[in-house]
């Protein structure tokens, strides 16, 4: 790809990745998906999103100190979501604008992320929000969408601060306590809810009133975005209580789209 003026006025420098594509079906951006990059060095981390061959890119970059780095134009297609599906919806990168953030993963240890880094994210979350006429509620993380093979960004990620500025959808989780819980092996009408409140909410999960390894895995990437204190995949009471705050607090018009 030639070079491109970028489309975000906060991003410091633009570095053309060579692998996009167009949205299938003409299909509007209408989510934004951030990412990790999961690698042990940013210069590592750039050449795999923007060499020819590695099949994988982004929209942007955000740096530890805070710098944008825009690789592919917004109204292109970026190869960022993989294998994915949320709302019934499962070519994610038509739908959707890759923000990776550099973060060495769990792999690598796992740092938090700085201040100076989230407020850029947030800067970038809040422009894309208002180019592309995002809502709230489609604020995702890879894991989200993914959460058979994905972690990031991971439960260090501060979506409460995001939420405080008007990026992604949050409510306070619910504490921790003692109760049975819903496990793997359970099978029950319970499990059934669970499934069906989780797939409103928007997450690929089959309803079949068994706690099987699938269910286990969307629990364990729903506690990593909203319930972080503790992330076992097992559904307490805290992780049903915080869905079920979640699925009140959305737009009308979202549980018509997360039930389809």
């Amino acid at each position: 790809m030639k070079t491109f003026s970028p489309d975000s006025s906060i991003a410091s420098d633009v570095i053309p990745s060579a692998n996009y594509g167009e949205r299938n079906k003409g299909r509007l951006p209408d989510m934004i998906l951030l990412h990790y990059t999961g690698m042990p060095d940013v210069e590592g981390a750039i050449a795999q999103l923007c060499t020819a061959g590695t099949d994988v890119s982004a929209h942007y970059i955000v740096l530890e100190d805070g710098r944008i780095v825009q690789c592919v134009p917004e109204a292109k297609r970026a190869w960022h979501a993989g294998v994915a599906s949320w709302a019934g919806e499962d070519d994610i990168n038509s739908c959707s604008i890759g923000v990776e953030i550099v973060n060495r993963g769990h792999d690598w240890g796992y740092p938090e992320f700085p201040l100076r880094q989230i407020a850029a994210v947030i800067a970038l979350c809040r422009g894309i929000m208002l180019r592309r006429n995002v809502p709230s509620h489609r604020v995702l993380a890879h894991s989200d969408v993914a959460p058979s093979r994905k972690k990031d960004p991971g439960e260090k990620f501060p979506w409460h601060s995001l939420a405080n500025s008007g990026v992604g959808h949050w409510v306070q989780p619910a504490p921790v306590v003692r109760g049975e819980p819903l496990k793997l092996g359970t099978i029950s009408d319970s499990v059934g809810d669970l499934q069906q409140a989780l797939a409103r909410y928007g997450y690929g999960v089959p309803i079949n009133g068994k706690y099987d390894g699938l269910t286990m895995e969307v629990v364990t990437a729903f506690q990593r975005h909203f319930r972080p204190a503790r992330v076992d995949g097992v559904a307490d009471h805290s992780t049903l209580t915080t869905l079920q705050s979640l699925l009140a607090s959305l737009p009308a018009e979202a549980k018509t789209v997360a039930a389809r």
